[in-house]
């Protein structure tokens, strides 16, 4: 098992950012230190829904899981919270710990700022994997419900409801202490940040962000998700090329939760191919 140190990245504006680290120095993909790997987590999470994989990942990568902004400990800005924005923030989380380019792992909504990146700064990025992500949420019953929720909460947020959220991801048992931590880092984001966050998701055009990626890709689902559909996955293989995907029998929403050995591996072997 592989140590997680923790540490801040201060970025633009005074923004500052908690993330999680594992592996050694950092160089570019492909320097002598190891590939650089940042993890991008999905809505209201924060790096410790990470924790699983970060400890299981090999030593020849150098892999960082920053939380983003609103969220777990992160700064809590007043505004910021389209995904535009988380996008601009990762870019300038690389630039402040020194990577020039690296493999992005976006899961659930994070990959949406990954792959916003991945379009726009193709130089920065070697690789791409998507972990159960969503071609777009707009046309999903599940989100305009969980909207209809999101857009009444006020501070602090209801617990239960939290725990119901959470426990909705998985197809397979995780472990109770885990999922507790889970829970209790959604907590940390105030209700505008769940608000803002969600909305900017529902009215973003989440399909035009696959759109002129180049780097390769990967998809990676569980075909028990109950949000997204092997169809979805087939319009990420259909509109970037040369992308595939690993399906998981079995599993739920959040591999990385439920398969975090699984995940780490193909994490891998997906560097070791593109390096």
């Amino acid at each position: 098992m592989s140590a997680v140190a923790v540490h801040k990245a201060a970025l633009r504006e005074g923004l500052v950012l908690p993330y999680a680290e594992v592996g050694g120095p950092s160089a570019e993909v492909g320097g002598p230190s190891g590939t650089a790997v940042v993890l991008v987590h999905g809505y209201v999470d924060s790096w410790w829904t990470f924790e699983p994989l970060l400890r299981r990942m090999p030593s020849s990568l150098h892999v960082y899981a920053p939380t983003q902004r609103g969220h777990g400990d992160a700064d809590k800005p007043p505004d910021g919270y389209l995904p535009e924005d988380f996008a601009a923030d990762l870019v300038a989380f690389m630039d402040s710990v020194g990577i020039e380019r690296a493999v992005l792992v976006g899961a659930s909504s994070g990959g949406v700022q990954a792959r916003i990146v991945a379009g726009r700064y193709p130089d920065r990025v070697a690789g791409l994997v998507l972990l159960g992500v969503p071609v777009t949420l707009a046309d999903k019953p599940a989100a305009a419900e969980l909207w209809e929720v999101v857009r009444q909460l006020e501070d602090p947020v209801d617990r239960a409801f939290v725990e119901r959220f959470a426990l909705g991801m998985t197809a397979e048992p995780v472990a109770r202490g885990f999922l507790e931590t889970v829970v209790e880092e959604n907590l940390k984001a105030p209700a505008r940040v769940w608000r803002e966050t969600l909305r900017g998701l529902l009215e973003t055009d989440l399909r035009a962000t696959l759109s002129g990626i180049l780097v390769p890709t990967l998809a990676v689902w569980g075909d028990h998700d109950p949000i997204l559909t092997r169809d979805e996955q087939q319009t990420i293989l259909d509109t970037v090329i040369g992308s595939r995907l690993i399906a998981y029998e079995g599993a739920g929403h959040v591999v990385y939760w439920e398969r975090p050995e699984r995940v780490a591996r193909d994490i891998a072997a997906f560097v070791a191919d593109i390096g």
